[in-house]
């Protein structure tokens, strides 16, 4: 499904990613954890093509994306949930539900199909998004990536500043789009929620990829979680 092989990407004449390579499966959870500043972010934006990679490939279904546009990446099937968020304030959640849909092979997101997995929002389709909670704001991100039916989705620190129960309501997305076969990376530092939902774990540190292994391997390996992830 994607595969990063050896990518060097910069900001300026900063080395920020440094020969990372993953790949992730069809229908895989694919998680990417570290500590703050290590470049998990860079990793998500030199894949959609917001910071393209100065060399190394990024592969996307027999695919080159390395150096393709942003919209042509999105167009091929992938989809992003930002860090953040990144809604548009002044659009109402229909709106945003609208401006993205896009029917791809089976076309299995549709708005109505959305409602029901978040019913929450199903109360405020004519509300403009600054009006949501945070919660609703990350459900309202999450569904405006899946409305144009991505192969693969893109989670960059989903569960950001989310309380508790958001954030099971976040893993039960999770455990969703894993029945249906999209592939997922999940970029995240809440150990817990990866190691509850991911299939793989890499350790991202210094822009380098220094750990790979299960989830159930992790949890039990305490010298490597408290060396880079400070647990």
């Amino acid at each position: 499904m994607l595969k990063v092989e050896d990518v060097h990407t910069y900001y300026g004449l900063s080395h920020i990613l440094q020969g990372i390579s993953l790949a992730i499966e069809p229908g895989e959870v694919v998680a990417v954890i570290g500590r703050n500043g290590v470049g998990k972010t860079t990793l998500v934006r030199s894949i959609v093509g917001l910071t393209p990679a100065r060399s190394g490939r990024i592969v996307f279904k027999d695919t080159d994306i390395t150096r393709m546009p942003s919209h042509r990446i999105a167009q091929l099937g992938v989809g992003l949930v930002p860090q953040g968020r990144r809604i548009f304030a002044s659009l109402s959640v229909r709106e945003h539900l609208q401006v993205t849909a896009r029917r791809r092979g089976l076309a299995q997101w549709t708005l109505e199909r959305l409602i029901a997995l978040f019913p929450n929002l199903a109360e405020r389709l004519g509300a403009t998004a600054n009006k949501l909670s945070g919660g609703e704001q990350q459900m309202l991100a999450a569904g405006r990536a899946l409305v144009g039916n991505p192969d693969l989705l893109l989670m960059d620190e989903p569960t950001e500043g989310l309380a508790p129960l958001m954030v099971r309501e976040l893993g039960r997305l999770v455990e969703t789009l894993k029945e249906t076969g999209v592939s997922i990376l999940l970029v995240e530092q809440q150990l817990a929620f990866v190691l509850r939902h991911a299939d793989r774990v890499y350790i991202l540190s210094k822009g380098q990829i220094v750990h790979h292994c299960r989830p159930a391997e992790l949890a039990e390996d305490h010298e490597t979680k408290s060396r880079y992830l400070g647990v």
